[in-house]
């Protein structure tokens, strides 16, 4: 891929999914989109402390789910307006992770999996037995959607839920891309290549690893609000491990430590498992296929999706 293709790469696949709606007018491909977009802004911050700053972190789908519970509970609780409702779940998220990062922040390896992983268990604990307020096992239901005057973002077949996801999902990057770009993510990838070297050049760990967090965790909580809010419904199994491996396999096969890898990444394995739904006799091995997919991908091209592109391009004759 070209210098100039790939700095124009990220406008033109804008381009094609503003227009996405007018092509596609049916509500089951416009809601196959709007998950993609969730799940690749969950994606791309997780690889912010993964991929950048090399914090194992296996908690992250903890801030998610705190944000899906923040707007659920916000919104039909406490009457709060929903366009307030999902901001507030990044604030929250944002608290959490503050609080999960101070203990980890020292750790390393396979204690900081361990930890994070735990805390992400224990907080599914707490939505199940804090019934009264979280509905428990069964969730909750039928929370306030959204509405802009007399427009009811539940007609029009996705319509207008669309473009807040893309919305959200183009904040999420232009956040990302500010952070990795500065002196900030400079320092975080010191801190993941040469941790001692960092911290003999006056780089404090602890503190990098605690801001990476926090800051990974702010659109993640977003995301998780704008998935109640749009799906009406807040269930522990966003908690769960298999939405956590599904996601992981987002960052890793779209590529570590990238901007627009996971994103990639998302849009194609969330339409690539839906495809193989529909093929019969396919229904439940659609997981296996996609996982040889996602091994020979990352056999061929440890570095994801954008390591492959990178390879696919012609090479420059010899001068």
């Amino acid at each position: 891929m070209t210098s100039s293709l790939r700095r124009f790469a990220p406008l033109l696949a804008l381009a094609l999914l503003l227009v996405v709606p007018f092509l596609a007018t049916d509500s089951y491909t416009r809601h196959l989109f709007i998950i993609a977009f969730i799940y690749a802004i969950v994606a791309a911050n997780w690889n912010l402390s993964l991929g950048y700053c090399g914090v194992f972190n296996f908690g992250h789908l903890t801030f998610f789910g705190v944000g899906v519970y923040t707007a659920a509970i916000a919104a039909k609780t406490f009457g709060i307006t929903p366009w307030l409702a999902i901001p507030l779940g990044g604030i929250t998220a944002a608290g959490a992770a503050f609080l999960i990062a101070a203990p980890v922040a020292r750790l390393k390896g396979i204690y900081v999996v361990l930890v994070t992983f735990a805390v992400s268990q224990l907080a599914m604990q707490l939505v199940l037995s804090q019934s009264q307020i979280t509905g428990g096992g069964e969730g909750m239901v039928r929370i306030p959607f959204l509405q802009l005057g007399d427009y009811s973002f539940i007609r029009d077949f996705k319509f207008g839920y669309y473009y807040v996801a893309l919305g959200l999902l183009v904040l999420s990057t232009l956040f990302l891309r500010f952070v990795v770009q500065s002196p900030f993510g400079k320092a975080l990838l010191a801190v993941r290549d040469a941790q001692d070297y960092s911290t003999a050049r006056g780089i404090s760990v602890s503190r990098q690893r605690i801001l990476v967090l926090v800051l990974s965790a702010i659109f993640t909580g977003i995301a998780g609000g704008f998935y109640a809010i749009y799906l009406r419904v807040a269930s522990p199994e966003v908690f769960g491990f298999g939405t956590m491996s599904l996601v992981l396999s987002m960052v890793l096969l779209g590529g570590v430590g990238t901007l627009y890898g996971p994103i990639a990444a998302a849009l194609a394995l969330t339409f690539l498992t839906e495809a193989l739904a529909g093929i019969q006799g396919f229904e439940e091995a659609r997981f296996i296929v996609v996982a040889v997919v996602m091994v020979l991908i990352l056999r061929l091209a440890p570095g994801g999706l954008v390591s492959l592109l990178d390879r696919l391009r012609p090479s420059r004759p010899a001068s």
